[in-house]
């Protein structure tokens, strides 16, 4: 756990983090699909690539017919490399995909609905022991396929809470994920599934918003619309501001939270 002494006064800023970022930028639209497996698919696709490369790949897997779970199950592996080339580590992935069908079939008789409807903490530590399942993508596919109300923590949530010194730079992705859960429990008793008003829009970056889908707009508990929403906020502030080198601080909608302008 993180000391008493960094994690008092992050909650307060996460929250202060939610409600400045959403009042910005609104509805993120995480995850982009039409359909749970979609999700999982590209859960495994993003590792270590561009969501641009991952749609590549989604793009190849639609056409061809196999973007579902039989379609996984019943492409020969080969064939299922040359369709997700342009995701990277192809053959890594193929080989994950499908020990993730394999186990969705042994463990669940093929059914998402039965998986999902397990408990978080007994699903998340089965998909943990699959091959090539680490924290970041099992919580991606909690969170974003299964609705279920778990913070994703990703290099832009670090680098983020790490410049703003509120997380030692040896701070585990648990106790991450458990500072995020906590700070934002109080937003998601209050969130309001709504989108700012139009006259509130401003011109520039909108976070890391994409186009509603029909996962986006699947209902969601307000624990788990709130997570999902900041999780997409906070990408947004690493990607257009946050970034590896040379940070935009000045231009940040987050600057009045930096140690030294404060």
């Amino acid at each position: 756990m993180l000391s008493k002494e960094i994690t008092l006064r992050p909650d307060e800023h996460i929250r202060s983090y939610f409600e400045t970022l959403f009042r910005l930028w609104g509805h993120q639209h995480w995850w982009p699909a039409e359909s749970s497996f979609e999700v999982i698919v590209g859960a495994f696709l993003t590792q270590n690539t561009s969501w641009t490369n991952v749609e590549r790949a989604l793009g190849k897997l639609r056409e061809a017919k196999v973007l579902s779970v039989r379609g996984i199950r019943s492409t020969p592996l080969p064939k299922l490399e040359r369709l997700i080339r342009s995701a990277g580590y192809f053959r890594q992935k193929s080989r994950r995909l499908k020990t993730f069908v394999r186990f969705l079939d042994e463990r669940y008789r093929g059914s998402l609905a039965t998986m999902f409807a397990q408990p978080t903490a007994k699903l998340r530590e089965e998909l943990l022991a699959l091959n090539g399942v680490g924290p970041e993508t099992a919580d991606s596919i909690l969170l974003y396929a299964g609705n279920h109300p778990v913070f994703v923590v990703d290099a832009y949530t670090r680098r983020v809470l790490e410049r703003h010194e509120m997380i030692p730079p040896k701070a585990t992705y648990e106790e991450i994920r458990e500072l995020f859960e906590r700070a934002l429990a109080p937003a998601a008793e209050k969130f309001l599934p709504t989108a700012p008003p139009a006259s509130t829009a401003v011109s520039g970056p909108s976070g890391s918003s994409h186009a509603p889908s029909r996962m986006s707009l699947s209902h969601r508990t307000a624990a788990a619309q709130v997570f999902n929403e900041m999780h997409g906020l906070i990408v947004g502030v690493g990607k257009n501001f946050c970034k590896k080198s040379q940070p935009q601080c000045e231009q940040c909608p987050l600057k009045m939270f930096l140690p030294k302008a404060k």
